[in-house]
């Protein structure tokens, strides 16, 4: 029988080598496989820890002996990402979000497969990689039937699809080195964002009053409270402190799949938060849940509340969250049917931003009411904003210029 050994990579990792003897050329066989230990009981036990391991050692032995073993190199990149890389790694809400995961394989589908599916994973170069970024960004690549050229953006994101795929692959020794780690990754420009200024935002407002209150406290809270649209979305009445006059970000709805939302929690650590909101906010949803309540009470006397316990601040009318996309198409019809200035949904927490900044709150306070993780983020996101009132604030002191001044002329003669 192959000798075999168990080496420790990492805190919860473990290689498996079985050593088959000398190859024709003279080096050892040693065929190897990396295993992870996600059980933290299992990982304080010794014993069991070790009898687990040496379990699974045997099961690699045999599957090597009985030829049901397949060296990795030879491993083709399609059966990688369904019987390794989707099960074991995406599909994990740990590693990537329900959205995430449904745009990484759309990414997979239309543009890596075709080029990468057949391949061993063992024979994917460097340069094979630069070509298919290359070709990308050619004519013909956008494959949704909307246009012909793929946006920088979307290029950049297919680009961590294929890395993040091919980084899991190294990372469990399934390929000798990483054929991205060479490769750039696309440039992308960063676009000037559109925004509604102060005047801009008033008729807005304006043209909210015009509508149902539901709907108006839904777009006020992106662009007074800076919220995401799936935070908004996931708010229930518990995070809700009419006290404290604020509302709570512990959740988002960011994707509704079989006609079920799809809760996950804040998008990092900083975007779980607390927001302050304006008296005449809190004033205005304080009715808005006496209304949600006798709303509540009418669907369930006529066996119509789909809502169970929950208890959603903004919902269609019978207690089941919004369909995540379906504010956007709302606020679409909103801006044309009031001759808006027009811009997207996420635009209104960009002018939440920037109607703080105007006002002159510091970046500090307004990273942590946006709930980013990093101050830079929100420097650079709003860098030509500052930029502008800057150069606002110095041109208030134009009306102190004094008449034309007459430079002589110094010039030798």
């Amino acid at each position: 029988m192959a000798k075999g050994s168990i080496e420790k990579r990492g805190e919860n990792k473990w290689r498996l080598t079985v050593d088959l003897g000398l190859k024709g050329d003279g080096t050892r066989d040693r065929p190897r496989k990396t295993i992870t230990v996600e059980d933290k009981a299992l990982l304080k036990t010794k014993k069991k820890l070790q009898e687990y391991l040496e379990n699974e050692l045997a099961k690699f032995r045999l599957e090597i002996e009985s030829g049901e073993y397949i060296k990795p190199e030879k491993m083709l990149f399609k059966d990688f990402v369904e019987k390794e890389w989707k099960p074991k790694y995406a599909s994990k809400e740990d590693n990537l979000s329900a959205l995430s995961y449904k745009t990484y394989c759309r990414h997979i589908k239309n543009h890596i497969m075709p080029v990468f599916g057949n391949k061993d994973l063992g024979d994917i170069k460097t340069m094979h990689i630069v070509t298919f970024v290359d070709d990308l960004g050619k004519p013909g690549a956008r494959k949704d039937g909307k246009g012909d050229t793929l946006e920088p953006g979307t290029i950049q994101y297919i680009y961590r699809v294929l890395k993040n795929i091919l980084s899991r692959a190294d990372e469990w020794d399934l390929i000798k080195e990483n054929p991205m780690s060479k490769v750039k990754k696309p440039k992308v420009k960063q676009t000037e964002f559109e925004f509604y200024d102060e005047d801009e935002a008033r008729d807005v407002i304006g043209a909210l009053y015009q509508e149902v209150r539901k709907w108006r406290l839904f777009i006020l809270g992106a662009m007074i409270g800076g919220n995401r649209r799936g935070e908004l979305i996931a708010l229930e009445w518990p995070e809700v402190d009419f006290e404290k006059g604020a509302v709570a970000v512990e959740k988002s709805i960011s994707l509704t799949e079989n006609s079920q939302a799809i809760e996950k929690g804040p998008k990092n650590a900083s975007s779980k938060r607390w927001i302050d909101m304006p008296n005449w906010y809190m004033d205005e949803l304080r009715v808005h849940k006496r209304e949600w309540d006798l709303q509540r009470k009418k669907a369930i006397l006529a066996g119509e509340w789909l809502g169970g316990e929950r208890q959603y601040v903004f919902h269609g009318g019978y207690g089941k969250p919004y369909y995540h996309s379906y504010p956007s198409e709302w606020w679409i019809k909103f801006v044309k049917r009031h001759a808006l200035k027009r811009v997207r949904f996420h635009d209104l927490r960009h002018s939440s931003a920037t109607l703080l900044i105007e006002a002159g709150a510091s970046m500090k306070a307004i990273q942590k009411r946006l709930g980013h993780a990093k101050h830079q983020t929100t420097a650079d996101i709003y860098a030509h904003v500052t930029k502008k009132v800057s150069r606002d604030t110095a041109e208030k002191f134009d009306k102190f210029a004094p008449r034309p001044i007459s430079v002589p002329n110094l010039s030798p003669r």
